[in-house]
């Protein structure tokens, strides 16, 4: 595995002690160098606190008042670069081809699409001769059937003919899947991306391919039928769709696209520095295309060059009469991003893709923004090979699916190990009189329900109610890098809440 790690400045500000805030928060570069008295293993770099190697701690000044005050809690936020992925196994079924989408409804409720294939037997295996069974499974009151992939049923819908579109696999524990047949016919095969509303599945796709994000809407993934085919729903000027979908928590869908305009796509993994973005309030119809979620142009020479498409006359002749693609010529040569997908926790969102930089082999790569409104920055590589990546939330760990041979877990963007303790200064001596037991902290993830891509975040947060009140205040904290990739605890900052 090859993971790279990134710091990123983030737009930052401090207060101090503050009687009307009653927050004493320490954030910034300034700030940390202002407020530790004491460390040992450690290094501020970045606007956050890390350890220089596997282990290091730190203590606060003590922030005195004039008056007592009463403690109510410590939370600690670390950075969200979310460097923290293992390399597993495809988590995925073993059959399943081109690029997964990923879509979890809810608790147990996990769905991948892609197109149904057959592995190809090792060097040397013969066939094996097999005979389907009927099967019972947790968590589904179905007749299924045993297939020859491991750890993979078929339903009543996975029975049904196939036309040569995506297919839809079903589980309850991310390791047995559930094969309910196909969702898209043969020229809706370029799906790129689905989201959820109710008891509707939305489908994206481009046709043809790398054109113009499709919409197909489901109401039931499990007859092996697809469903209604809604036809356009984003004209992208630019060529280039393999687009995200993430609804925000006001229900509008945001699609995050390939923009073609500034490279050569076909020598860049047909990838590009431009990240286009389009609004709608339902996700059908009336996108407004809106600033660039990414723009990692260089400099543009105005020069104008072609390169040629594939598949835009062979699959939709009707609609294309060529299959020239225009661009604007940019020096030096440019990263390339695409194939997005998309995934909020607690209101930070994260745009995971394909990478291809400049004069390097692609892999997966990843973005983040604390508003869709705002430029994406990047944060970190991993792995290698052409990922075409989904990302979704299921069993408690987040889960990166690619079409390469592996996939990527992670606990989420919080890296353990954290542990602190507070004290206060009830005598007002300048000394601690009373500290805290230590306390590991950590965030808490789970599901918002009605969404699929919008996650909750509960803050790793210590309760100091139970503290005297106090005229002093000190904060120490033990951090402990026990990943065994490039990620390690990155604390952003410290946030000490109290009130008179």
């Amino acid at each position: 595995m090859v993971m790279k790690f990134h710091l990123i400045t983030f737009i930052t500000f401090t207060s101090t002690a503050s009687l009307l805030s009653e927050i004493w928060q320490i954030k910034n570069q300034a700030e940390w160098e202002k407020n530790i008295q004491s460390s040992k293993g450690i290094i501020i770099q970045d606007n956050v606190v890390s350890p220089r190697e596997k282990a290091g701690h730190f203590k606060t000044k003590l922030k005195k008042f004039k008056s007592k005050k009463f403690l109510q809690s410590l939370i600690i936020n670390q950075s969200p670069l979310w460097q923290n992925w293992e390399e597993v196994p495809r988590v995925g079924p073993s059959n399943l081809k081109d690029a997964p989408v990923f879509l979890v409804k809810g608790p147990q409720d996990y769905w991948i699409f892609g197109r149904y294939g057959v592995p190809k037997p090792q060097k040397g295996q013969k066939p094996k001769t097999f005979h389907s069974e009927d099967a019972k499974l947790p968590g589904f009151d179905i007749p299924l059937k045993t297939t020859k992939h491991e750890n993979q049923f078929d339903a009543p819908g996975g029975l049904e003919p196939g036309l040569g579109g995506y297919h839809a696999w079903q589980s309850r524990d991310m390791n047995n899947w559930v094969h309910h047949g196909c969702v898209t016919p043969g020229f809706a095969r370029w799906v790129t991306t689905a989201e959820q509303v109710g008891g509707t599945t939305f489908i994206y796709y481009d046709f043809p391919n790398d054109q113009d994000p499709h919409l197909f809407l489901d109401e039931d993934l499990t007859d092996g039928k697809p469903g209604k085919n809604m036809g356009i729903a984003l004209h992208d000027p630019s060529h280039g769709s393999d687009c995200a979908v993430i609804r925000d928590l006001k229900g509008s869908f945001h699609i995050i696209f390939e923009d073609w305009s500034p490279i050569n796509a076909r020598t860049h993994s047909w990838d590009s520095p431009l990240a286009g973005h389009a609004v709608s309030p339902n996700g059908i119809s009336n996108f407004e295309i809106v600033e660039p979620a990414v723009d990692h142009r260089t400099k543009p020479t105005g020069e104008t060059a072609e390169y040629l498409h594939p598949h835009w006359v062979k699959e939709d002749p009707k609609r294309f009469k060529t299959s020239i693609a225009k661009y604007q010529v940019h020096e030096p040569e440019q990263n390339a991003y695409g194939d997005w997908a998309a995934l909020s926790i607690g209101g930070q969102y994260y745009l995971f893709c394909d990478f291809h930089p400049a004069h390097k082999p692609i892999r997966i790569g990843w973005f983040t923004s604390s508003s869709l409104d705002q430029p994406f920055e990047f944060c970190g590589e991993v792995g290698q090979g052409h990922p075409d990546p989904d990302i979704g939330f299921a069993e408690g760990k987040f889960y990166l699916i690619t079409q390469t041979a592996n996939d990527y877990i992670s606990s989420g963007p919080w890296v353990e190990k954290v542990e602190a303790r507070v004290g206060v200064d009830t005598t007002n001596n300048r000394e601690i009189d009373q500290w805290t037991k230590w306390s590991e902290m950590k965030e808490s993830y789970d599901y918002i329900k009605g969404f699929s891509k919008q996650i909750k975040k509960t803050p790793a947060k210590l309760n100091l109610a139970d503290l005297p009140a106090g005229f002093g205040f000190q904060i120490e904290v033990k951090l402990n890098d026990s990943t065994s990739n490039a990620s390690k605890p990155l604390i952003e900052s410290l946030n000490l809440s109290f009130n008179d």
